[in-house]
């Protein structure tokens, strides 16, 4: 059985890889637990960091990844940051996985 060489990613193994690399961390995977957890409302990061057993300044650091995943975000209200699921992208995430794990 000859095996195709590829050429380019499709945009959808890129997708998967982005979402997989923003949730390659324990951390990140509590955070989302967390935030679809509390669905009804954003959270303030203040708040997760009495919930995740980090320092702020690495939960900052995980939140800025998720964030640039686009599997959540945020907005700025000086001096606070209030993170909620993008939904859409959630949504788009758990289809591209679940085709990968349905192949």
């Amino acid at each position: 059985m000859k095996t195709e060489v590829i050429k380019a990613y499709s945009k959808d193994t890129e997708k998967r890889a982005r979402y997989a690399r923003a949730l390659a961390h324990p951390a990140r995977i509590a955070i989302m637990e967390f935030l679809l957890e509390n669905t009804d409302k954003c959270c303030y990061s203040g708040d997760m960091a009495e919930i995740v057993p980090i320092a702020r300044s690495t939960l900052s650091a995980h939140l800025k990844e998720l964030k640039k995943a686009g599997l959540i975000q945020g907005e700025i209200n000086p001096p606070f940051i209030k993170y909620c699921v993008n939904r859409e992208n959630w949504q788009e995430a758990a289809r591209c996985f679940r085709e990968l794990f349905n192949s």
